[in-house]
């Protein structure tokens, strides 16, 4: 097991939604502030070799946890399938190889949902990432995602480097995105329904049918499987970390309107994507290898996200 609170520790993406959760876990491990750097964009545009080269020069990692991604909601990636697969590739491509072009000890890849296929058996298990193609309007995003695995499993096998993958569902919680133009579900539809609550709107529009289905994770959680990730495993074999509940979308806007206490009528707008038809993923390799499971009851979190986007974001 690695004791984190020896190491230097590069996180990636680390002053971002799930990057600040992760250094609230790491600090509780007993990492200290002076032993983590936090890369910001001005600095080092990681989609730049020379960049990444650079951050792994002057920083002097152990670790490196990568979370930085250009990522956002269906609309987003139908917007620019183009960007988002050359940046989220370039990204994992020059870090993995600095990482080994420097002896570094692990690499921690944090990969994404939307890179299963899009019509996977329920429950998705690690066993059948590679059995289809994804969702049409992520996959750009999934694929790049999903091709560091394959790079970090050859990594391994041709040059020994250490690594390990987690493979997040969709996460949630205080301090998420809100932009409407890049934001996931959960965000968009809680700012849709306290703008609505507060404007006396009579009704919100949705995407899709409401058929759709989901899951959804904690980012306190998820920060805490990532952690657990980095401590224990040396092989790049992916991980899932889901929150043990699929919900249809549709039974979702009524919890968000219900804990927005909006209580206006749903339009759904059938000529707008649903996405991938399902998901919901198996957990037991998370509880076996990383001794893992989603604790946060998901209405309670539900209710802290909509406090937080009141007190900073909904004025």
């Amino acid at each position: 097991m690695t004791d984190l609170s020896k190491k230097r520790i590069v996180v990636t993406g680390g002053a971002g939604f799930l990057g600040q959760a992760v250094l609230r876990v790491l600090r509780r491990r007993g990492v200290a502030d002076d032993q983590i750097v936090v890369p910001r964009r001005r600095e080092y545009d990681l989609t730049v070799e020379s960049h990444a080269e650079r951050l792994y020069e002057t920083a002097r990692p152990d670790v490196v946890i990568h979370l930085a991604a250009e990522v956002g909601g269906i609309g987003a990636n139908m917007e620019h399938p183009g960007r988002f697969f050359y940046a989220n590739m370039a990204m994992g491509l020059h870090l993995v190889e600095h990482a080994r072009r420097r002896g570094l000890e692990k690499f921690v890849h944090t990969g994404t949902v939307c890179a299963y296929p899009k019509h996977c058996p329920i429950p998705f298990r690690e066993e059948d990432l590679w059995n289809g193609y994804p969702e049409e309007t992520n996959a750009p995003y999934g694929l790049a995602k999903k091709a560091i695995f394959v790079m970090l499993d050859g990594y391994r096998r041709e040059y020994g480097m250490k690594s390990a993958v987690v493979v997040p569902v969709n996460l949630y919680g205080p301090g998420d995105n809100f932009d409407p133009r890049s934001s996931h579900v959960i965000p968009a539809l809680v700012r849709k329904c306290e703008q609505a609550r507060l404007a006396g709107d009579p009704q919100i529009v949705c995407w899709g049918t409401g058929t759709a289905t989901r899951e959804f994770l904690y980012v306190d959680d998820a920060a805490e499987g990532i952690v657990r990730a980095a401590e224990v495993m040396e092989e790049p074999v992916p991980i899932n970390l889901g929150g043990g509940m699929e919900i249809p979308i549709r039974d979702l806007v009524g919890r968000i309107a219900k804990a927005c206490t909006f209580d206006g009528q749903v339009v759904w707008d059938a000529s707008k994507p649903d996405g991938q038809p399902r998901r919901g993923l198996d957990i037991s390799r998370a509880r076996s290898l990383l001794g893992w499971e989603p604790r946060q009851d998901f209405d309670a979190g539900l209710i802290a996200t909509v406090a937080w986007w009141r007190e900073h974001g909904g004025r």
